[in-house]
């Protein structure tokens, strides 16, 4: 047997199949097929309480195609950290990135073993660029550092993305110094996108709250304003901090009524 081989049978054989998971829900609300009966239960629970999060799912992902389109094509990024990457879908990072420019570097990030089978896979590319994936915990960036520093190069810019991740993070648990390390020993001209739930949606709040009931770990909703805290020290990048579907949006793009904020997110450079 192989060493990959060995390593996905491990992988297997540590996954709970009796606890939901944040990558395998997120897979079920995206219309995926890679999760199992406790991650269905759990997602199903949150529609009932909040018909549409299947909508902020695909808004997630609809701004992880315009954030690295820009990231490439105007801020000239050709490295990726992708932290939190979840299950493999359609438009992951390293596709939309390689499609415009071949040579990108990404590696990605989940704390998942199912994950780690599904990357090893699909998360594939050819030359000139590379895929990589790190099995850690956003809690543990030294770790993600030092795995990442063998595709990337720190000292030419990366681009840190942080999507739906910081709010699996307590405010206990400072995501903010999880961010300032991340970024520390990365090149000025370096990026953060980040995009997280926020607290303004009154039927979210409801939903999450059951989902913490049975979930691994908790997710953790916050205010816009504390949201945007996260690029603190760094430059944003037009339009600021905004609700996820009003970042850039595609002239054919379709919204969350105005009235609701289920998500904000902005991008920002290091000075």
């Amino acid at each position: 047997m192989s060493d990959e081989s060995t390593a996905s049978q491990s992988a297997w054989e540590r996954v709970d199949t009796k606890v939901p998971h944040s990558a395998r829900v997120w897979d079920f609300l995206l219309g995926g097929k890679d999760h199992f009966a406790v991650d269905r239960e759990v997602g199903e629970t949150l529609l009932r309480v909040f018909p549409d999060f299947t909508q902020v799912a695909r808004l997630q992902r609809q701004f992880l195609i315009r954030v690295v389109r820009y990231l490439v094509r105007e801020a000239g990024i050709r490295q990726f950290l992708d932290i939190g990457t979840g299950l493999p879908t359609a438009n992951n990072t390293h596709e939309v990135a390689q499609r415009i420019a071949p040579e990108s570097r990404v590696v990605y990030v989940d704390n998942d073993p199912i994950v780690l089978v599904h990357a090893r896979a699909l998360l594939t590319s050819t030359p000139p660029g590379v895929t990589d994936y790190i099995e850690a915990d956003v809690r543990h960036p030294d770790v993600i550092l030092q795995g990442a520093a063998k595709t990337l190069d720190y000292g030419k810019p990366v681009a840190v993305m942080m999507l739906s991740i910081a709010g699996q993070v307590s405010d206990a648990e400072d995501p903010k110094s999880i961010i300032d390390q991340l970024l520390e020993p990365l090149a000025p001209g370096s990026h953060l996108a980040l995009s997280d739930g926020a607290n303004t949606n009154p039927a979210l709040v409801q939903a999450v709250q059951g989902y913490n009931k049975s979930a691994a770990g908790a997710y953790h909703l916050r205010g816009p304003a504390q949201i945007g805290g996260f690029f603190d020290g760094l430059e944003l990048v037009e339009p600021g901090v905004v609700p996820t579907p009003q970042w850039r949006p595609d002239p054919d793009r379709w919204d969350e009524p105005s009235d609701v904020v289920s998500a904000v997110c902005g991008v920002a450079r290091k000075r």
